[in-house]
């Protein structure tokens, strides 16, 4: 499964919120199997919203939007993704009946906008909060607030599901560019796929079947330097 995260919020861009949703959602897409192909972070401007989501529902399986859904001026996604479907962003009896239901607010204690999602959209309720989320066709859209959007995520994780790959990390106290011909010999050796990241030492990440994995990891510690903790 081919999955495109999308992150809406001009804060994110500037700096001024951390993209943590971004960095969650990769992780237990991840450990569900899954391939997450696109990570787009995008400013709160219906049109951009519009073209990105219409592009990735083409060519994903799925897309998950995240940020930027709720009443307040500058909560544009629902209208975004609307847009990409060529729909309206209608009050939503469903979104009504939830929040009466969950929370017993009836239409007239609610924001302007707070029960609006596309026209036929399914709801996703928000364990968490007030915000609705939604599904239509393959978007997913989950509020910003972490909390919020990993409570409702956990509600569609079994939509999302792939081939689990068995990973293992070799750790390397030596400079990457010194394990170049190693990694090199090592993904001719095995049928495994190989991912270096370096910091204080070189994490070398190898995935793929379990025995194969297993074999190149043990091949590639006998020929690297380990950290003296290791």
């Amino acid at each position: 499964m081919r999955v495109a995260i999308v992150t809406v919020g001009d804060e994110l861009l500037v700096g001024d919120t951390v993209n943590t949703n971004a960095a969650w959602l990769g992780e237990r897409l991840h450990e569900r199997g899954v391939d997450v192909e696109r990570i787009t972070t995008l400013p709160d401007r219906v049109a951009d919203i519009a073209r990105v989501v219409n592009e990735y529902r083409a060519e994903y399986d799925a897309v998950i939007v995240t940020g930027g859904v709720g009443p307040t001026h500058d909560d544009l996604t629902m209208d975004g993704v609307a847009a990409a479907f060529g729909r309206e962003v209608v009050e939503s009896q469903e979104v009504l009946d939830w929040l009466e239901a969950a929370g017993g607010y009836v239409a007239s204690d609610l924001a302007e906008g707070t029960a609006d999602i596309p026209r036929g959209a399914r709801l996703l309720e928000n364990p968490e909060g007030v915000a609705p989320g939604c599904e239509i066709g393959n978007v997913y859209v989950l509020p910003g607030v972490p909390t919020e959007m990993k409570a409702m995520f956990e509600t569609v994780a079994d939509d999302f599901a792939g081939e689990i790959k068995h990973v293992v990390t070799v750790v390397a106290d030596e400079p990457e560019s010194a394990l170049l011909d190693r990694i090199a010999d090592l993904r001719q050796r095995f049928d495994v796929t190989v991912g270096s990241y370096p910091g204080d030492s070189v994490r070398v990440k190898i995935q793929g079947e379990k025995g194969d994995v297993e074999d190149a990891a043990a091949w590639l510690r006998e020929r690297v330097d380990a950290p003296e903790s290791e």
